[in-house]
This record gives C-alpha cells, sequence and structure tokens, in this order.
C-alpha cells in the first residue's frame, strides 16, 4: 500500500479579493475529490489573492497506479482551472 502526495502551487493573477479566491478554491477541490476520491484542500497561501496553493492525497496499491492517477490529476487540474500551474510537487511514500 502506497500514499501520494502532490501539492499544487496555482497563479491567478486576476483574483481582487479572498472571497473570488475561496470560490476558485472551493470549485477546484470540489471537482477533484469527486472525479477522483482523493483527499484534496487548500494548503498554503490562504491570505494571498493570486496564489493558491492545494494538496491532494490518497491511498493506492502500488506506485505504478500513483503515477498514473497522479499524471490524470495534473491533466484534470490544467484543464478545470484558467489557473496557471507554477509548481507541482509529487511525492510517493
Amino acid at each position: 500500500m502506497k500514499i501520494f502526495v502532490m501539492t499544487f502551487k496555482l497563479h491567478a493573477p486576476w483574483v481582487n479579493s479572498l472571497k473570488e479566491k475561496r470560490m476558485i478554491v472551493k470549485s477546484l477541490v470540489a471537482k477533484l475529490q469527486n472525479h477522483f476520491h482523493v483527499s484534496a484542500a487548500e494548503v498554503d497561501e490562504q491570505d494571498t489573492h493570486h496564489i493558491v496553493v492545494i494538496g491532494v492525497a490518497a491511498i493506492v496499491p502500488h506506485n505504478a497506479m500513483a503515477d498514473s492517477i497522479m499524471d490524470e490529476i495534473t491533466e484534470f487540474v490544467e484543464n478545470n482551472t484558467e489557473a496557471e500551474i507554477i509548481d507541482e510537487i509529487r511525492e510517493i511514500r
């Protein structure tokens, strides 16, 4: 059994308030949870308007499945938000 952890740092320059940012975060987190059945949450930069940091984690049976799901999640994030991915960290434990 393996645990994969991903962290996405996104840049959303059009966001002008924390309320706007919260709507983007809630939408993306809910979509990730519903589509992939993973744990997801905003994990850093909560007080910064233009930067969104989302953590994603799940338990998988082996490394190959973790790699495959992480690739799918990256593509999903790219396609489901207008924010630009400026950093992505992947870890399998």
